[in-house]
């Protein structure tokens, strides 16, 4: 039995209830039994008049379907409020009736998973009727749909678990919205504008949360293109993107793709189009190699993540089982038709009898699988929330081994351990990672002289290894502790050993070997994976920055462990597709592990994009485009976070038409994110603007003005940029570059930036918008601005005045940022940007040329970045191609030596000395350059 004690205040607390007072003593302690498991559905049920009448609902026939369909015949256009009450009245008592008759075991797991996918096509089909005559009283009926002869119907494709009928007690759905042509009402509108409100309403009656809860969360990412994407796509639209642009990971989860509303004949016409994306005629062993990449990742987040406590997520846990009925959908089911099934539970019985897998290892993961999809109920059920994760308190625990059945939350665990391994067996089994080992030799003999008692080695790097065995920490470790750090640390001296200067490449490791002592599972991710340590020898002794961010962020380890990637740069769509796959895997309420995952992502970039430039993978160019890239899929993420959560609260900002604003919101950068020279630690300059209704307001359900959005909109985003979490900062944001400064509003209407810009600004404001650039936001808004841009470079100047004006901010940044005004000596230092013939000098030269000739050669207002402007420069003859070639030349070799300083630990003031002829010569030119072209 459950300890008593855990939950004796519980109990005492539900049996002071007037409730139970009343109750029949045969009654009573099976709600104890329901109540003490679920404290939701213990609070549904004080909320109830008869509690012994819904006992006889738990254990009853029900039909939810006929019920809310009888419900919903008394619906008219006017009752919104009504619809979305019934809705939530509706599933909350068909949650509590299926909660209860799990903790009461009458319903077998898989029984409850399929009544949860019911209850949810439910609520769609009946929430996108009303939706659609919602939407046919002002625009009109939609055209005649040319596969059914009837008028066109969405169609709501249910993706993940809900597709395959296998939904989870308190889950969010999965959906994509597709019409089958691009067609119009009977009114004239669009077929694309009417089933786009016609989405948005049915996520508002589901996904809304107002006192009565919400009926299911709604998680539309999967749909093409993502977050970025068009809400409603026809069919013509989906075919040409699976055809073109569809990724392995899509074809990975349109396997459970399954449309739950439109006409039959509509539905298999869109089935035709996704099942040759998602199926092969062949067997389909180019998969392979995707399919071992995914199981890569799905291994390396579980390192990364932490991930034990999850059963779903965590090794040996749900998604690996998911993953092994997948894996053979993929690569069998264009010629195993059985295995388009599109749940995990028929799909792995088909395994079996395909002979595809041993009869004892299907059996082994259905039975795990039951176990952990009926523990992940019970844990939903607990507070009617979407969580995989073990409750951490002993009477949690003690809770949650009451709704299991179990002895206790000891035996619970026991049972859940043995499952575990047995599944990560299978897994690892599947599709073996096929890359060469890599071993250094000798490992046994330094295996012996790491464990001798005695110093038994002799030697600078022996000493300086068997100082830290020896050092405090080491000795406090636990067994466990002490053991890995004993298997990892002879592949670490044997790596070590084929190096002249050893010793000074293990001082630059050894802090970042302190920095794990007491998280030493890194040191189990090192020693089984031996090519990391190979990488963590090679390169941290070669920077001080990797160093340092190995140490103060050893998550970064594990990027060490895939030398193919490690090496080699993705570009900005494939970047894209990565940190959305990482993403879409998050519930979109846990913020904080989608923060912590845009951290990991951001830093585990960079580092790469290090090793890359030591190991002289790729010039100074490439680098800097892809941390700019980095940064710019950070930011258009952070930024669909933002606006999802302001959304979710307040509705969307109005525009002056009357619709309603789609992320009509800009994110400008400028200065180095601007001009695409960002580095390993540049901040970002960045300045918000926005399109909605300047007197709007929100459409609810908590409606504010679209200014007051807008404001709180960009405040959130810095917010999720610049909060320091566990994994650091993603990055440090500076808005000061905004119209009047700090002084200014956070976010500007595109017609008052304008306003500003043309009006008020200074002409060193009108230098940092040469610089400027459109990295996030709406596509319409980014037109508008680079226009308004480019009419702002080109205005007519007066060029003497230009001129003084430009020399004047030039000298009052030398009179605060140069080497003497930094106290620094000028006789042995330089500041590669702010000193005579810096970076800075550069910039401003080609800003002052930008400026004084974009009227009469408009393509100089085209690029924000120096390369591409000097190129126009020289095309439009206002440099000639000796100073052209001089000044690209000078401009690249002061950026390689700002990149290569901060590797070396350094700031961007480097001594003299280490200032070669070549790179004197390029500063030269650059003073040359600017006493002809400005000062003249």
């Amino acid at each position: 039995m459950p300890k008593e004690k855990q939950l004796k205040k519980e109990l005492e607390r539900l049996q002071s209830q007037s409730q139970f007072c009343n109750l029949e003593p045969q009654h009573q302690p099976v709600f104890e039994r329901m109540c003490l498991a679920s404290p939701w559905l213990f609070t549904w049920l004080k909320g109830q008049t008869d509690w012994v009448a819904f006992l006889g609902f738990v254990e009853a026939d029900a039909n939810p379907q006929a019920a809310l369909q009888e419900a919903a015949q008394t619906w008219t256009i006017k009752d919104e409020a009504r619809v979305m009450k019934d809705l939530r009245v509706w599933r909350n008592r068909y949650m509590a009736r299926l909660i209860a008759r799990d903790i009461l075991q009458l319903n077998h797991v898989r029984d409850t998973a399929r009544a949860v996918s019911d209850l949810a096509d439910a609520a769609i089909r009946q929430a996108l009727a009303w939706s659609t005559e919602f939407w046919q009283a002002s625009q009109g009926a939609p055209a005649i749909c040319p596969h059914s002869d009837q008028p066109e119907q969405m169609i709501v494709i249910a993706m993940g678990k809900h597709g395959a009928q296998e939904l989870n007690l308190s889950s969010d759905i999965d959906l994509i919205f597709a019409y089958p042509t691009q067609s119009e009402t009977t009114k004239g509108k669009p077929h694309e504008l009417f089933f786009t409100r016609v989405g948005r309403k049915l996520i508002q009656l589901l996904d809304q949360r107002t006192a009565d809860g919400f009926v299911f969360r709604v998680d539309m990412r999967l749909r093409p293109w993502g977050q970025s994407g068009a809400l409603v796509s026809n069919f013509r639209a989906l075919q040409n993107y699976y055809l073109q642009q569809g990724r392995f990971w899509e074809r990975f989860a349109m396997v459970k793709a399954r449309a739950v509303t439109g006409a039959v004949q509509a539905q298999q016409a869109l089935e035709d189009i996704l099942t040759p994306f998602v199926y092969r005629r062949y067997v389909d062993y180019q998969a392979v190699g995707a399919l071992r990449d995914l199981k890569q990742k799905i291994q390396a987040e579980v390192r990364r993540q932490n991930l034990e406590r999850n059963i779903k997520l965590g090794r040996g846990g749900i998604r690996e089982i998911e993953f092994i009925a997948q894996v053979f959908q993929l690569i069998r089911g264009g010629q195993d038709e059985i295995l388009q099934q599109r749940g995990t539970w028929p799909v792995l019985a088909s395994l079996g009898d395909l002979g595809l897998l041993p009869d004892n290892a299907v059996t082994e993961l259905v039975e795990a699988y039951d176990f952990l999809r009926d523990l992940e109920h019970r844990i939903q059920a607990i507070n009617d929330e979407q969580t995989q994760v073990l409750p951490v308190d002993d009477a949690a625990l003690e809770r949650l081994a009451i709704s299991a059945g179990a002895e206790s939350a000891d035996q619970l665990l026991t049972r859940l351990t043995d499952y575990r391994e047995r599944v990560h067996k299978h897994f690892s089994y599947l599709i073996q990672d096929d890359s060469p080992e890599y071993t250094p030799k000798s490992v046994e003999q330094y295996e012996s002289l790491w464990l001798a008692e005695s110093a038994a080695a002799e030697g600078e790097l022996a000493a300086a290894l068997l100082a830290f065995r020896a050092l405090p920490g080491v000795d406090r470790l636990s067994e466990t502790a002490r053991h890995n750090l004993d298997v990892f640390m002879p592949l670490l001296w044997a790596n070590l050993a084929e190096y002249d200067d050893a010793p000074r490449r293990f001082e630059a490791i050894r802090p970042i070997l302190e920095s794990i002592l007491r998280r030493t599972s890194y040191f189990v991710l090192l020693a089984e994976n031996p090519v990391a340590v190979r990488e963590l020898v090679k390169l941290a002794p070669q920077s001080v920055w990797i160093a340092e961010n190995l140490q103060e962020k050893p998550f970064l380890l594990d990027e060490l462990t895939d030398i193919e990637s490690l090496y080699r740069l993705p570009n900005k769509v494939q970047l894209m597709d990565e940190l959305h796959q990482m993403l879409i895997r998050v519930p979109e309420e846990d913020l904080e592990r989608q923060m912590e995952l845009l951290r990991h992502f951001r830093h585990g970039k960079a580092l790469r994009a290090a090793a890359c430039e030591i190991a002289g993978q790729l010039p100074l160019m490439k680098i800097s485009d892809y941390l700019a890239w980095v940064a710019e899929v950070v930011v258009e993420q952070a930024l669909a976070l933002a606006w999802q959560q302001m959304v979710a609260k307040n509705g969307r900002p109005s525009k002056e038409n009357g619709d309603w604003c789609d992320t009509d919101f800009g994110v400008i950068a400028y200065g180095k994110m601007g001009g695409i020279e960002l580095s390993y630690q540049s901040d970002l300059d960045l300045v918000f603007i926005h399109n909605a209704a300047l007197n709007g307001q929100t459409e609810g359900p908590k409606k504010i003005d679209n200014s007051v959005f807008m404001a709180r909109l960009g405040q959130k985003l810095i917010h999720l940029m610049s909060s320091v979490t566990p994994s650091g900062m993603l990055y440090e944001v500076d808005m000061r570059l905004r119209p009047s400064g700090n002084s200014g509003m956070l976010v500007s209407g595109l017609a008052a930036f304008k306003k500003y810009q043309l009006g008020q600004a200074w002409t060193w404001e009108h230098q940092a918008l040469a610089r400027a650039r459109f990295i996030a936001g709406d596509p319409e808004l980014k037109v508008l601005f680079d226009e308004l841009r480019a009419e702002i470079l080109c205005l007519p100047r007066e060029t003497q005045k230009l001129r003084t004006e430009v020399l004047e901010m030039r000298q009052k940044m030398r009179d605060h940022l140069s080497t003497p005004a930094r106290g620094d000596n000028p006789e042995e230092n330089f500041h590669l940007k702010h000193d005579s013939g810096g970076i800075v000098d550069l910039e401003f030269l080609v800003q002052f040329c930008v400026l004084a000739y974009a009227r009469q050669h408009p393509n100089l207002a085209i690029w924000s970045d120096n390369v591409r402007t000097l190129d126009e420069l020289l095309a439009a003859g206002i440099v000639d191609a000796d100073d052209h070639n001089r000044l690209l030349s000078a401009y690249l070799q002061l950026r390689t030596a700002v990149h290569r300083a901060i590797l070396d630990g350094h700031s961007t003031s480097i001594e003299r000395s280490a200032i070669d002829d070549k790179l004197n010569l390029a500063i030269e030119h650059i003073r040359q350059a600017w006493r002809k072209y400005v000062e003249c």
